[in-house]
């Protein structure tokens, strides 16, 4: 009877979301519609999309996980942080700036921003090769999430079985995603966000109503010792505080170099619309991934290893790496805490959260594969065949990432880390100053490019494929672990920040004149939509 029901939740959905896509293509008639929804989308729609591609089963399954397991409740401050860092610091400094200045320059990409900001057609190669190489891991990631949560309400083990489910919901976000592109996205962005908001409060409230209320969960939890110690699972700050720093920053500050995340600024209405996007998109962070991260701190209630075996807990596994497999508790906890009528609920709720992530991510390599690299490279390329050219390349994307998601030894948190790390790594600093200095170089930002994927691809070789296990021993037993990917992104978007003003510093603006003419977008009077223009 659940599982019936369960299926005919889902069924319902889909066809929404299709028949949206369906709806929606009619108006996808230019690029700019394509990739931007004409730049005439209002803050509701655009809050709901920001933070609808901010949180996926990636984070509801993956880092709600792993880090309420490391950190108990104290995890809550990730999705504070999320909220006040990642959402409103974000809409704040960087909404208006965003929007007028991609809309003076005409730009429609990150890697088309880097070109004209600082007029150099190597740079936009260069952004352009790295977000779609990087963001890859990151889709893969949330394909990982979501076949978990399908394997838990239909109780599927198989191997055949976990493959399908990935291919499935590849096909299904191809299918909305061709046919209506960011308009598609940011309408169903906006259903699938109040799903999510109403399904993380009904959650969370029935997981700790399952172990007794919050005060006796709480205690509980107090009593699990961590390193010898208890009493710390239940504390304001945890077991580990350094670390837990390491996600905050890794989790909120990257989405401000993240392209698919800032893309939401090029698209929304008008600069007016920006203070109200904020206070939305800031709510909608607060409950969905505050609730998320708080839930997650409670799985130890839930589970166990092989271990410990602890009475009335579910053990979990190791992988065949022989790490703890943490993807597999929140479906865990769920399973036990739920009463069968909400598991439907829940796995819609994870579908819409990884599906807008997912279209998010495939408009955004697609945009700017077709955009910055193959158009500039054809001689006559039309508006129709551009798009044309878009919606094959989301195919090609779907299809890489679905193969790197069949292998389950890759934890989810572990693929979103090197993807937010690279991406946020190599954009942060130039983005960011680019929109307020003047005096940033072009070899800054050609500095921060290397610094943000070097960093990353050394840190994969030296930790990430456990060919040196001492070396990571070594780095793990240290007070800020430095075998950890999320430690590893969390710095190199430090570094960025810190390396663009000296480097920019010790450089000369090599077209100071050009520059001045950009920055003249701010001082105009002249701030209608581009749509109207």
């Amino acid at each position: 009877m659940t599982t019936a029901i369960t299926i005919g939740m889902i069924i319902i959905y889909v066809a929404i979301m299709m028949g949206i896509g369906v709806y929606t293509s009619r108006q996808a008639r230019s690029v700019n519609d394509f990739v931007l929804g004409g730049r005439n989308v209002g803050s509701w729609l655009t809050a709901f999309a920001y933070g609808t591609s901010y949180f996926s089963a990636v984070v509801f399954i993956g880092y709600a996980g792993q880090f309420g397991w490391n950190y108990g409740v104290s995890a809550t401050w990730v999705g504070i942080g999320n909220a006040l860092l990642g959402s409103l610091l974000a809409w704040i400094v960087l909404g208006k700036r965003t929007r007028i200045m991609t809309q003076s320059l005409g730009a429609k990409t990150m890697p088309e921003y880097f070109e004209r900001r600082w007029n150099s057609k190597g740079l936009k190669i260069a952004a352009a090769l790295i977000v779609f190489i990087f963001l890859i891991p990151y889709t893969a990631s949330v394909y990982n999430g979501l076949s978990r949560l399908f394997n838990m309400a239909f109780h599927i083990d198989s191997e055949a079985a976990y493959q399908i489910i990935i291919i499935v919901m590849a096909l299904l976000t191809a299918i909305y995603v061709i046919l209506g592109g960011y308009s598609a996205t940011a309408i169903n962005d906006f259903i699938q966000g109040i799903v999510m908001l109403i399904g993380i409060a009904a959650v969370v409230i029935c997981t700790v109503k399952n172990r007794g209320g919050f005060t006796e969960a709480l205690s509980s939890l107090g009593q699990i010792e961590v390193n010898g110690k208890t009493n710390t699972l239940n504390s304001v700050f945890g077991p580990d505080p350094l670390n837990l720093l390491g996600v905050v920053i890794l989790t909120s500050l990257g989405t401000w170099g993240l392209p698919q995340m800032v893309h939401k600024f090029y698209a929304i209405k008008s600069e007016k619309e920006i203070g109200k996007g904020a206070v939305i998109s800031t709510f909608f962070a607060l409950i969905v991934a505050g609730g998320s991260y708080f839930l997650g701190g409670f799985d130890r209630l839930f589970c166990t290893t092989a271990e410990a075996n602890e009475a009335g807990k579910t053990v979990i596994p190791a992988l065949s790496n022989g790490k703890l497999d943490f993807d597999a508790m929140i479906p865990t906890l769920l399973q036990t805490a739920l009463p069968d009528l909400l598991i439907g609920l829940v796995v819609v709720l994870v579908l819409s959260a990884s599906m807008s992530t997912l279209s998010s991510l495939v408009l955004t390599s697609s945009s700017t594969l077709t955009i910055d690299l193959i158009r500039p490279n054809m001689k006559k390329c039309s508006e129709k065949k551009e798009i044309i050219i878009m919606r094959g390349l989301i195919a090609v994307f779907l299809i890489i990432s679905v193969l790197i998601a069949f292998n389950k030894n890759a934890s989810i948190s572990t693929l979103m880390s090197y993807s937010w790390g690279a991406l946020a790594g190599a954009f942060l600093g130039p983005f960011l100053y680019g929109l307020f200095s003047k005096k940033v170089t072009k070899a800054a930002v050609g500095t921060s490019f290397v610094l943000g994927i070097g960093l990353t691809l050394s840190h994969m070789l030296l930790f990430g494929f456990g060919w040196f296990p001492s070396l990571s021993a070594s780095a793990a037993s240290l007070p800020l672990n430095l075998a950890s990917p999320i430690n590893a992104g969390a710095i190199t978007m430090i570094l960025s920040l810190i390396v663009v003003p000296l480097v920019s510093a010790c450089t000369k603006v090599s077209e100071p004149e050009y520059v001045e003419n950009i920055f003249t977008c701010y001082t105009s009077k002249e701030k209608a939509p581009a749509k109207e223009q």
